[in-house]
């Protein structure tokens, strides 16, 4: 197996459409097939700000004088591809990976071992969980917001539009418990949603059950390779991008960035959809970063040289014991820090936690370790925007 590092030569023009195929399939048990997630906390105090409360931007000039320019994009950024191109792609993505998928000796070894889930003491802080469901802020085009559904989940909006970030509402996902918190928005209270990004294929990253809900005209973004499961549920505008590339739709740009994972939804389709992160920048230069599923390793600081200026990075920091079995493919809660940091972004929301128990680390765990990590590396509190499922913040 090859591993890409290496980022491609800028484009002037957009890319021509790939063609032929790259890699073979593995011969690997799918990791798919056991839990990959966790939901830890404690029970420190939660982020009392209120969750719409407007924040501004770090080291703010003088109201007279001129912000200074975003550092330029190295290499520069591609043009946009057009929306809802159909493309030709390869038949599997193996050269993409980082990382070995697991063998039969690492598989023998984790079903011997069993670390599947957290035991009593580690579930005991599931009441704790931080829930805090409230209205969606209202925000105008030149405001930014999040707000935290649970899990992967994101309800974001940025240049007017409302996007949502790998939807989940069911309750519960295939081969995983049920959601220890619940959904953070109700879907009857959301607006007209705008796009969808899908990070990767796996069953609490991409669920047909929530995609049902969407009307089929809704514009969704991504990965290559995943489209055909768009068009066969009916979605008429798909666009599918490779790493690096972006679409526009109504002045906010979609690129889709690398990411250290993997992608496989059924026993014979390994790798045959792209897996990456999502970067959304309105026409005013706000800019989040989305990271979907990942591993720590070299592609943050990549990503924050290509998009410099990230407003806020939605980081990943639950599902990472037992640790020798998931560090390729989740960050730990030290190293969704270090990621952040490498990005250059100015705050982060950490996510990926605090919804389903997918791994076996105590469930209050990772919010004390990424607060903790935060303040020995010596950062603002208040860029740390650690919060309960439901609750929202806004960056005008």
């Amino acid at each position: 197996m090859t591993q890409q590092t290496h980022e491609p030569e800028p484009a002037t023009t957009a890319p021509s459409p790939v063609g032929g195929e790259t890699g073979a399939p593995l011969d690997s048990v799918p990791l798919d097939s056991v839990p990959l997630d966790s939901v830890p906390l404690d029970s420190v105090p939660l982020d009392t700000a209120a969750p719409d409360t407007p924040v501004s931007a770090p080291h703010a000039e003088a109201p007279d004088a001129p912000a200074p320019p975003p550092p330029a994009p190295h290499p520069p950024l591609a043009e946009p591809r057009p929306l809802g191109e159909h493309r030709v792609w390869p038949r599997a993505f193996h050269d993409r990976l980082t990382a070995p998928l697991p063998d039969l000796k690492s598989m023998a070894r984790f079903a011997r071992e069993g670390a599947v889930r957290p035991g009593p003491e580690g579930l005991a802080d599931v009441p704790l969980l931080p829930y805090e469901p409230r209205p969606l802020p209202r925000t105008g085009t030149d405001a930014l917001s999040i707000t935290w559904a649970g899990h992967a989940s994101w309800v974001v909006r940025i240049g007017g539009l409302t996007v949502l970030t790998d939807p989940v509402w069911s309750r519960r996902i295939l081969g995983t418990p049920a959601r220890v918190t619940p959904v953070g928005v109700p879907w009857d209270s959301l607006p007209p949603v705008d796009a969808v990004v899908i990070s990767h294929n796996h069953y609490d990253h991409l669920d047909a059950p929530t995609l049902r809900r969407l009307p089929r005209e809704t514009p969704v973004f991504v990965p290559a390779g995943l489209g055909r499961w768009f068009r066969r549920r009916r979605f008429t505008h798909v666009t599918e991008l490779d790493w690096w590339e972006g679409a526009q739709l109504s002045g906010v740009r979609f690129d889709f960035v690398p990411a250290h994972h993997w992608s496989k939804r059924t026993l014979t389709d390994t790798c045959r959809s792209l897996w990456g992160g999502w970067v959304l920048t309105d026409t005013d230069g706000r800019r989040l970063y989305f990271a979907g599923d990942t591993g720590y390793g070299h592609w943050f600081s990549r990503i924050g040289r290509r998009y410099p200026g990230i407003d806020v990075a939605l980081m990943p920091i639950g599902a990472y014991n037992p640790r020798w079995w998931l560090r390729d493919v989740h960050c730990d809660p030290e190293e969704a820090v270090r990621a952040t940091l490498d990005l250059g972004a100015r705050r982060m929301a950490p996510m990926h936690w605090g919804t389903f128990v997918l791994s076996a680390e105590p469930v209050l765990e990772p919010l004390t370790r990424v607060r903790t990590a935060w303040e020995k590396e010596g950062l603002d509190r208040a860029d740390l925007w650690d919060l309960p499922v439901g609750s929202s913040r806004v960056l005008e």
